[in-house]
């Protein structure tokens, strides 16, 4: 079948429907019509009003953490570091972990009902959820059980995995579900608990992560051209994965044998899992400081928009100099750059949505405003987006 949806096919009978066919008989109903309705073409039951252009919009927004917070002065206990070391390289002065009944989802869940909440939207009335996360409770994923976690009874539910670029990758998947016509409310979340995967004793790494999640409901338009995306730009670069893994190992895999034939019961029968964090930081910041002017320059010219046009910035909480240098390099002021990673440090796919969620509830994102985000991180993966808030 072809890559390209215009000419793609499926035989119904004997007949041949493409889906140029759907979108033509979908053409002849009103635009912005929101109940689906079907006919019958020859035996083909067709959703009329599948791919009909709509627009779509912010609606609601919302963030979690979890309740235990580790200070600077609580790593120095842990490892050889201290406070001023740590604000001079990276600005984190704290981050939040999860502990007792803490989780993914219930993190995710807790940030999804705040946007459902200030959207004033029904989870019931939820039509997708999007969960982008690297550290699922599961490793079949976490985006059903935040789905049955929030009552959202109606939704399809996925987890997309793209490091600390994924929730400005989700919120591009998400506002194309809602262009195509089809749903009315999509909610995208980013969330993660790396501190599963950190080293504690490695001041290298424990320093920078935190838990956390942020999420945004995007309700679908009858315009169009009332659109919040306004450019986005999306990379990819797995040459570089070297530089921030966190492994899958087992016995067996480190035996280089096959599980059910390994010659020792505990390798045969034992768990796998994955390593720490292992970060190649010289690298990673010279990779950052390379792509974020590059796709921001990207997603702006898309979007026909010129620095002096963003109102606000918000950029993947990763380290304080990368954010700096980013404003500088286009000229933002401070106050038009939202940073808080003095109080939660990197949560990765969840650091956009929940500085992006902290600006809303602190009134400085207002209707109206140009918001310029950028993730950036393993895989190695890039993103940039252009929203009309």
């Amino acid at each position: 079948m072809s890559a390209m949806c215009p000419t793609a096919a499926t035989s119904v009978g004997a007949r041949v429907i493409t889906s140029r066919d759907l979108l033509s008989s979908s053409r002849r109903v009103k635009t912005g019509a929101r109940a689906p309705t079907q006919r019958r073409d020859r035996g083909l039951a067709v959703t009329t009003n599948a791919f009909v252009p709509a627009g779509a919009r912010i609606a609601g927004v919302g963030m979690a953490l979890p309740k235990q917070a580790l200070t600077n002065d609580d790593l120095s206990e842990l490892v050889d570091t201290n406070d001023t070391w740590i604000r001079s390289r990276t600005g984190i002065g704290k981050r939040h972990v999860i502990s007792g009944d803490e989780s993914l989802t219930s993190l995710a869940s807790e940030a999804a009902l705040n946007a459902l909440a200030m959207a004033n939207v029904k989870p019931e009335d939820v039509d997708l959820i999007i969960l982008a996360t690297s550290s699922p409770d599961d490793a079949f994923g976490s985006a059903c059980t935040v789905q049955a976690s929030i009552g959202a009874t109606g939704a399809l539910a996925y987890d997309l995995t793209a490091a600390c670029s994924g929730f400005v990758v989700g919120m591009v998947n998400g506002v194309h579900f809602l262009r195509g016509g089809e749903y009315e409310n999509v909610l995208v979340i980013g969330a993660d608990v790396l501190s599963r995967y950190v080293d504690w004793r490695d001041r290298g790494t424990c320093i920078l992560f935190g838990d956390g999640a942020g999420a945004c409901l995007l309700t679908r338009t009858e315009n169009p051209e009332d659109c919040a995306l306004l450019g986005f730009d999306m990379h990819s670069d797995g040459t570089g994965n070297g530089n921030l893994t966190a492994a899958f190992t087992s016995e067996s895999q480190l035996a280089k044998t096959a599980k059910p034939t390994s010659e020792s019961d505990g390798a045969a029968s034992g768990t796998g899992g994955f390593a720490n964090i292992q970060m190649n930081g010289q690298e990673v910041f010279k990779f950052a400081v390379r792509t974020v002017p590059d796709t921001l320059n990207k997603s702006l010219a898309k979007a026909k928009i010129t620095p002096e046009e963003i109102d606000h910035l918000v950029l993947h909480q990763a380290n304080q100099r990368i954010i700096d240098g980013a404003a500088k390099k286009f000229g933002l002021g401070k106050e038009k750059v939202v940073s808080n990673i003095e109080k939660y440090g990197n949560t990765s796919a969840g650091s956009v949505p929940i500085a992006m969620a902290e600006a809303v509830l602190e009134g400085r994102i207002k209707k109206g405003d140009i918001v310029a985000t950028v993730g950036f991180g393993a895989g190695l993966t890039w993103a940039s987006a252009i929203f009309r808030w």
